[in-house]
């Protein structure tokens, strides 16, 4: 090779060397993953977020790290993502709660204009339940026995303007019943207050499992739109007769604006998280529900959900 050569091989080298680089760059992900649980450590939610960050890292080749952010109703993950560069790198999780914040109180955010919604993987499930001993052995016995005793009965929640407040509002509303709310900090306050004697009613989720397996409670009904396999003897709010369907998806967003081939490549990951035996498992010992909705049908239920809440919460009296 001479020198001419020699120079015009240097020249191609050097052109194409920053387009390799650029491409490299490019490849997503090609560096850590963080997924913000917006709730403390060791509860259902972080460790059903912990499954699932093994099972997306397993398919992306790259580590998924949790990060715990509690407060502000569920919410921090979301306001975290206003200032998140969009480039898949950090993410969270969405609780439907945070559609219906913005009508309680003044947000920092907006659930639509502010994050891009990736898919949804599992569902929560309101349960109604009562101690083992508790005289009413179905929902039914219980509205019986709120109709006859107005304000007779208190129900603990993990909070207001939860979802689990919501179940017996709208029952409540429905059904001219006064109940009288008691809120929690989270579900095991309100199983605590429960097992103690303080209520006589809690809606919980599907942490309640163990307690109703050991035989200490008793769940009455759920709020779901079918029977969760892990309370397939529980009827449902509807079969019981009552109009009160609650659901509470839970899914993987991130900040507005992320490239849509970055979307696509997280949305597989999570579907193929649904047929994952590990992440399964996890999802079984708590009881708790996978449920799967893509990029588009989890955006356009962002969508809907957020209009319907002001609804719900105007005609529930939640905000007075």
């Amino acid at each position: 090779m001479n020198k001419f050569e020699t120079l015009v091989f240097a020249g191609l080298i050097a052109s194409i060397a920053p387009v390799a680089a650029v491409q490299a760059q490019d490849v997503y992900p090609n560096k850590p993953i963080t997924i913000i649980v917006p709730y403390g450590p060791g509860g259902t939610t972080d460790v059903v977020g912990r499954a699932l960050g093994e099972s997306l890292g397993r398919q992306l080749k790259q580590p998924v790290v949790i990060e715990n952010k509690p407060g502000a109703a569920g919410s921090m993950g979301v306001i975290e993502m206003m200032n998140t560069k969009p480039d898949g790198y950090r993410l969270t999780m969405a609780p439907v709660g945070i559609f219906r914040q913005p009508y309680l109180q003044k947000t920092r955010y907006d659930p639509i204009r502010d994050l891009t919604y990736i898919a949804s993987f599992l569902t929560y499930d309101f349960m109604v339940t009562v101690a083992a001993d508790s005289p009413f052995k179905t929902i039914n016995d219980m509205v019986s026995f709120a109709k006859k005793n107005p304000g007779g009965i208190e129900y603990g929640t993990p909070g207001r303007f939860t979802g689990n407040q919501v179940v017996l509002a709208k029952l409540g509303k429905d059904d001219g019943i006064k109940f009288v709310h008691v809120p929690y900090k989270g579900d095991s306050e309100a199983i605590a207050s429960l097992l103690g004697g303080h209520t006589q009613v809690a809606v919980v989720t599907n942490s309640v499992l163990p307690f109703m397996q050991s035989g200490k409670v008793r769940v009455l009904a759920t709020a779901a739109d079918v029977r969760p396999e892990a309370f397939s003897h529980v009827p449902t709010m509807k079969e019981a007769g009552f109009n009160v369907e609650v659901p509470s998806p839970l899914g993987l967003a991130g900040p507005k604006g992320m490239p849509q081939d970055i979307v696509d490549k997280l949305d597989k990951a999570v579907k193929t998280a649904m047929s994952d035996p590990a992440f399964k498992k996890v999802l079984e010992n708590y009881g708790v529900r996978t449920f799967y909705m893509d990029n588009q049908t989890y955006t356009k239920f962002a969508e809907t959900t957020f209009k319907a809440e002001k609804d719900i919460i105007q005609s529930l009296g939640l905000n007075d």
